[in-house]
């Protein structure tokens, strides 16, 4: 069994003290990028590994990662990140991180605002959240990058924003796959619609590289002479407005024979169509939320894209853990696969969401 490699033998070959390497290792105090260098390059030619654990029991260190996420209460959708995050503590508080919970109204840019505002008066060591609204998003990644806040964003990616990594969907990609998935029940000549059953859409950036992906998988058969109609609807609450919109669009539209729903609002819009309508027009919505697996499992929705949500808060804790404890490289772009779920197999995945876990 090879002797363990002790901060003095680190030394002794970096020609530093011992202090110095522990301030090294520590990250704590001044240490010239050169020494610093030096000193790394010994460590890794010895084979050193800090025991995490024990430095952060010692040094009692705790790091506070403050969430900043839609209201969970106002959308079953954002209870799954919030899942994925508590699961993720749990394998990890052990080594002395906290999660500081921030959420603000999922169509409301000022309450986002508001929230950033009151999470930064005691500034995290990280930060987590979801840039729903791009222009705000972007004004919390420059204040993160001016304070030097590492911070890990979820379900949108501002692509030219400093952030340590993106985790969740292709967007682009996304829209592509939905336009797939709808082409196998529609021919030619016929009517497809994108609908935003949301608020604020010119605003969301996601939504944006959707409809691109969307419009540009049935550009690659003009032949076909395929009909997108895209329409935003934010009266989404009101049922009877809703059910008006949709008998406009159907009347409107006679060769309408699928819809794409770019979110998971898709519940919404089946519970306001009569079955007869629901039976022969196809649906292609996202996520695993309650109310669109009661419709999919019904055979009301015929295509459920999986963005993983749970997972997204998951592994947004386990990388920031992996970057302020362990001193890992992070990778910038970690998508997500897209599944596509049925009913034939939507069991499978749910039984996956339930056991996520991590062995740190």
């Amino acid at each position: 069994m090879n002797k363990p490699v002790r901060i003095k033998d680190i030394a002794e070959k970096a020609g530093v003290s011992t202090g110095t390497v522990d301030r090294v290792i520590h990250e704590r105090g001044h240490v010239s990028p050169d020494v610093k260098g030096r000193v790394l390059e010994v460590m890794e030619a010895l084979g050193y590994e800090r025991n995490i654990m024990a430095s952060t029991l010692a040094y009692n260190r705790t790091w506070r990662i403050a969430t900043l996420l839609p209201d969970p209460a106002l959308d079953p959708y954002w209870q799954q990140p919030v899942t994925g995050i508590d699961k993720a503590l749990r394998a990890v508080r052990h080594y002395g991180l906290e999660v500081e919970a921030h959420y603000y109204g999922l169509f409301e840019p000022a309450s986002f605002v508001r929230q950033a505002r009151n999470m930064l008066d005691n500034p995290p060591d990280a930060v987590l959240f979801a840039p729903v609204f791009f222009k705000e998003g972007a004004s919390l990644l420059k204040f993160c990058e001016e304070q030097s806040i590492p911070n890990v964003m979820i379900n949108t990616n501002i692509e030219s924003g400093n952030s340590l990594c993106y985790i969740g969907q292709d967007s682009y990609q996304s829209g592509v796959l939905g336009g797939r998935l709808l082409h196998f029940g529609v021919n030619e000549g016929e009517t497809v619609l994108l609908l935003n059953l949301e608020f604020g859409s010119y605003n969301a950036k996601h939504l944006i590289d959707k409809e691109q992906g969307f419009r540009d998988y049935f550009a690659r058969f003009p032949e076909q002479q395929i009909q997108i109609v895209k329409r935003d609807f934010e009266e989404f609450a009101d049922r009877a407005k809703l059910t008006a919109f949709l008998n406009d669009l159907l009347t409107g539209y006679p060769k309408l024979t699928g819809i794409f729903f770019t979110n998971s609002r898709a519940y919404k819009a089946v519970e306001c169509l009569p079955e007869n309508v629901v039976q022969k027009i196809k649906i292609v919505g996202f996520d695993l939320i309650e109310p669109n697996l009661r419709h999919l499992r019904q055979n009301n929705i015929d295509f459920l894209i999986n963005q993983n949500a749970v997972q997204q808060g998951f592994l947004g804790v386990i990388n920031l853990f992996y970057h302020l404890v362990q001193k890992k490289k992070i990778e910038k772009l970690q998508y997500l696969p897209l599944d596509i779920v049925v009913t034939e197999n939507v069991e499978y995945y749910l039984k996956r969401q339930e056991e996520l876990e991590v062995v740190v």
